[in-house]
């Protein structure tokens, strides 16, 4: 399946779109769009900040993931500057079978101040702090992420395969405790598909939306999309920011909080419960507004006071307590 596209100047209101789009141009105005050289370009705003570098061997082919057995990751931590990080690409550009080099998630108002002022994106809230990511022919292993996310092509081409969040079930998780950057990620290749290994996945690929960016093409990521990155070219830059919609949540917990604390309470549980559980969470926690009861009598499934937040607070911290 192909990705929606949008004229760049037809953009929708982000904060209400629930399918990833595609906003063709949306940056080519943008001057490091347009630089001859990125690496010049940014070397304008470069500070010498230390930023972290990943590295993985040829035999990793630009995936960056995890060692059979999952026991660790299969590829290492540096830490240097933007040009050391030059430096290396530069060196490997014209090798068949680079090692894979990549900064990621890098903030830019902190390595590259000045740059946002020169390259603005009028359609994300301007409180958001956009971050850099600078590397070769990587393929970042398919995630989610919990925020709403807009990614912009700065150079090279870079092809992202999405799944639908209900896909989740056929995406084969890894774990939650060891990730290469701190959010899960599917051990499926979508590139090279095991599907002896992962049966279900041939139905995750079937409804996969797959899309290649141009410099200066924009990508939309709706809220815990799944998504897999593969930057097609010797030297690729994008630059993404990530908002969320939402308002905080009530009791001061992220939804991942929840569901760690909810794995914890009922995986012991017999079927039968576990069950009956599952039916009480769709009708209380995702089930529909609760009119039947007084506006004033809902208690937790009702607007919470800051008294009342701070009060759950503490409860939760003596549950957890105990």
């Amino acid at each position: 399946m192909e990705v929606e596209e949008i004229a760049a100047d037809a953009a929708p209101d982000l904060r209400v779109c629930t399918e990833p789009m595609v906003l063709r141009g949306l940056a080519t105005d943008w001057p490091a769009v347009q630089a001859d050289d990125p690496a010049t370009y940014l070397a304008r705003f470069d500070h010498g900040s230390a930023i972290g570098i990943a590295i993985a061997p040829p035999a990793e082919k630009g995936r960056l993931a995890y060692t059979p057995g999952l026991t660790e990751l299969n590829f290492t931590r540096e830490t240097g500057s933007l040009a050391s990080l030059f430096e290396r690409l530069r060196a490997v550009r014209d090798d068949p079978q680079p090692p894979a080099i990549a900064a990621q998630a890098v903030i830019v108002d902190e390595a590259l101040p000045g740059f946002s002022a020169e390259n603005r994106l009028g359609l994300v809230p301007a409180d958001v702090a956009p971050r850099i990511w600078i590397g070769n022919r990587v393929r970042v292993a398919t995630h989610h992420d919990m925020s709403s996310n807009i990614a912009v092509v700065m150079a090279g081409r870079r092809r992202f395969t999405l799944f639908p969040p209900e896909q989740v079930a056929n995406l084969y998780i890894g774990p939650f405790e060891f990730t290469p950057a701190g959010t899960p990620v599917s051990l499926l290749d979508p590139d090279e598909p095991d599907l002896d290994r992962f049966p279900r996945a041939a139905e995750a690929l079937a409804n996969a939306r797959v899309v290649t960016l141009a410099p200066g093409d924009a990508l939309f990521i709706p809220h815990m999309w799944w998504h897999h990155v593969h930057s097609l070219d010797p030297l690729s830059i994008l630059v993404n920011y990530w908002w969320n919609e939402a308002p905080p949540p009530q009791p001061g917990l992220a939804p991942i909080d929840a569901m760690i604390h909810a794995l914890l309470t009922f995986s012991g549980l017999p079927e039968n419960q576990r069950a009956a559980w599952r039916a009480m969470f769709d009708e209380v926690v995702f089930g529909p507004p609760v009119d039947h009861i007084p506006a004033g009598r809902r208690g937790i499934r009702g607007d919470l006071s800051e008294a009342s937040k701070e009060r759950l607070r503490r409860q939760i911290a003596q549950m957890m307590a105990r």
